[in-house]
């Protein structure tokens, strides 16, 4: 079982960015010496949601010079945001800076604030990711001498005549990761050789305090289309190892009931910055176009821990995960730095990262490269 940590840090005004920043850099520095195989980055604009976010490839690549074993993940680049080429572009470079250590999560977006600030509707999201995709495919095939790729999407338009430079690192391009919650992005996933995110819902509802049976349900399906697919056993091998289970929050302590108390302190700041960032997310969501039908639940509900979070003393975290690495995921990514990025939320961060280095991943990494 591999351990990624995730940049989930949030910065509650101008005058934080940069620290934030810093922060983050310190965390990833911090994860790599404890043994985290990855450090995944989101995809967020405008919403404050962390600073490093509104161009998380550019992050990738300084912190590409700082950690030499980590892979780099994506959870998850919008794709309606990203014009093809210069998706196609970001990603090659990253993929050679880091020789193909990079894991390129996929998804077409949830927030419509961040939509309309790059002319985009929220119920086009789907559709335009889709048309991106396929260009993006069309331009890493392309050889300097094939056909111009020629595009025009209604929201993107060109023409590439030569071929996309530098060249990615891996063959064909860097791994993509679906989330595998749609047959059709499962399907992706499994038919490249890719891993994919796992989830731990099944929408309108987004939460429940038995995330189990749904991880288990879009799990079984993605590996048995993998299975299926063809591929050599290494294909398959490092797919699975990077198969994916997300918890937005993890927080690890000497004892349980110190574990929750602390969460819930964590979460409470959390929930704060959610709620200042609602009357964004109103404004935006004015128009149809642009109107969510998913509501996520507070952060405080047992509804939404029981999805979202991971916590208690080591030794309850390890058989809280024992059923997860039989099932074969292969990697828990680690929100530990959830909510505004303040001394005392990097502290408890620390603490975790500890405990897990000395504990957790001993126990259960059983060997991941």
């Amino acid at each position: 079982m591999r351990f990624s940590t995730f940049l989930n840090a949030r910065s509650m005004g101008p005058e934080q960015d940069r620290d934030v920043m810093l922060r983050m850099i310190a965390h990833t520095e911090r994860a790599e010496a404890a043994g985290f195989d990855a450090v995944f980055l989101p995809d967020h604009h405008f919403t404050g949601y962390m600073p490093m976010a509104s161009d998380p490839f550019m992050f990738a690549s300084y912190l590409a010079a700082k950690v030499k074993r980590m892979h780099f993940g994506f959870s998850v680049t919008t794709v309606p945001l990203h014009n093809p080429v210069r998706f196609v572009e970001r990603i090659n470079i990253l993929d050679q800076l880091t020789e193909g250590r990079v894991l390129v999560g996929i998804g077409s977006g949830t927030t419509p604030e961040e939509m309309i600030g790059f002319g985009v509707n929220y119920k086009d999201a789907t559709r335009i990711a889709d048309e991106n995709l396929a260009i993006a495919e069309q331009l890493w095939a392309k050889q300097a001498h094939d056909e111009p790729v020629v595009f025009e999407t209604g929201h993107y338009k060109g023409e590439v005549v030569q071929r996309i430079a530098p060249i990615a690192y891996t063959p064909g391009h860097a791994k993509l990761m679906p989330v595998a919650m749609k047959e059709t992005s499962a399907r992706r996933a499994a038919e490249n050789g890719w891993p994919a995110f796992i989830p731990a819902f099944t929408p309108p509802k987004i939460g429940g305090t038995e995330p189990m049976l749904h991880v288990r349900k879009y799990f079984t399906i993605y590996r048995d289309m993998l299975l299926a697919a063809g591929h050599a056993p290494k294909v398959v091998a490092d797919a699975l190892s990077w198969s994916t289970h997300t918890y937005q929050c993890v927080h690890i302590a000497e004892t349980d009931e110190q574990a929750r108390k602390e969460l819930e302190d964590i979460l409470t700041d959390y929930q704060a910055a959610v709620d200042r960032e609602a009357a964004f997310n109103a404004k935006a969501e004015q128009t149809e176009a642009n109107k969510k039908t998913d509501k996520n639940h507070h952060a405080l509900t047992e509804d939404w821990i029981g999805t979202w979070c991971l916590y208690g003393s080591p030794e309850t975290v390890i058989e809280h995960l024992k059923p997860y690495q039989e099932l074969g995921i292969g990697n828990i990514l680690c929100g530990l730095l959830t909510g505004p990025l303040t001394e005392k939320r990097e502290a408890y961060a620390n603490q975790t990262m500890d405990l897990m280095a000395r504990h957790v991943i001993p126990a259960l990494k059983g060997g991941a490269a």
